[in-house]
């Protein structure tokens, strides 16, 4: 998760606010670089200070996006030409199955970060109530906007446009409004990217904390700041590690190689409900919805994304996977030496 999902989707969103940036300002490769990493330090400053300060600038950001979403569509679907719809009916036709299915992986990237609200549950007021709420509204909102902003951008641009496009949001509010429209919603659009930054800068330290504090990582990194009560070492070690991405630009091989990885845990973590319902001793303060069908449907949509991944692009996939599995020796490793010094603790005080 540190090497690559969370520190590499950190970087891949914080290089798109970087080239929306650069509608105003022209910038070069290095100065799109520089931008983002900027951002990312500025974001995990915020956060190293206090959770209040990283969850109130999360609602802000939230709040601007969605009226911002609401104005993009009002904007497009009123202004735009009636001739423009008709301009991907032939294209739309011609995809096949296998090539929406290998799409998934990607669209499912916009909806990344549902889960991440877990995190901070040991620092939320109420988890039982608050956590499966955030996630039920949060998942919705999400997928509605996801979903009325692509209908708008197909009924503004030719589909090859909107695959093309490194700013498919500007270039649709160009095509209808033209410049100041463009203008007007790369704005929005580095409004909201700089808000999904900070989302994953506050989640994505937490898990390192835990893992440090269960001995899977450097004990260092589970250090809580005296004052702001912030996991502020593994806060700076994001950041770092992040920005060394930006800069090198590996977060492109990693994004690509290792993105649709996330699917086998999320299968896995859905996997294990049915073991742990069946201990005797499990007793939820929260039970969901549907068990046992929707769990089930959830578990075969996550693998067979996984399965038509590597069947589509086996070579990248399999270089993905790998990467991810690297991470299990290294685990099976942290264990041992959890367990040696829990051993040589335990000897040591009888």
């Amino acid at each position: 998760m540190f090497w690559s999902m969370h520190s590499g989707i950190i970087a891949a969103i914080a290089v798109v606010f970087a080239r929306y940036a650069g509608y105003f300002v022209p910038l070069g490769d290095t100065s799109i670089r520089l931008v983002a990493i900027s951002a990312i330090l500025v974001l995990s400053g915020i956060n190293y200070f206090g959770v209040k300060q990283g969850s109130t600038l999360q609602t802000i950001f939230m709040l601007g996006k969605v009226i911002a979403i609401v104005a993009i569509l009002v904007l497009v679907v009123v202004l735009r030409s009636p001739g423009m719809a008709a301009t991907n009916t032939v294209a739309v036709e011609q995809i096949s199955l296998t090539k929406f299915a290998l799409a998934v992986p990607a669209g499912l990237f916009a909806f990344g970060g549902w889960h991440m609200v877990t995190y901070t549950a040991e620092e939320t007021r109420r988890p039982e109530r608050t956590i499966p709420l955030a996630l039920l509204i949060g998942t919705l909102t999400v997928t509605a906007c996801y979903i009325a902003l692509n209908a708008a951008y197909f009924s503004a641009l030719p589909l090859e446009k909107v695959a093309s496009s490194t700013r498919v949001a500007a270039d649709a509010a160009e095509a209808v409004m033209g410049k100041r429209g463009g203008a007007t919603i790369s704005a929005v659009v580095i409004f909201s990217t700089f808000r999904a930054v900070s989302g994953i800068i506050l989640a994505g330290p937490r898990v390192y904390f835990a893992m440090a504090r269960d001995g899977l990582l450097f004990r260092w990194a589970a250090a809580v700041h005296p004052r702001f009560q912030t996991p502020h070492r593994a806060i700076v070690l994001q950041a770092i590690w992040s920005s060394v991405l930006v800069a090198t630009g590996t977060y492109r091989a990693l994004f690509t190689r290792v993105i649709y990885t996330e699917w086998i845990f999320f299968g896995l973590m859905v996997l294990g409900l049915f073991v742990l319902r069946r201990r005797p001793a499990y007793a939820p303060t929260y039970r969901e919805w549907g068990y046992p069908l929707l769990p089930a449907i959830f578990i075969l949509a996550s693998f067979f994304i996984v399965a038509n991944q590597i069947v589509s692009e086996p070579r990248e996939s399999l270089i993905g996977l790998g990467i991810v599995a690297l991470g299990l020796p290294v685990y099976y490793l942290w264990v041992k030496r959890s367990l040696v010094s829990r051993n040589s603790l335990a000897n040591v005080e009888s």
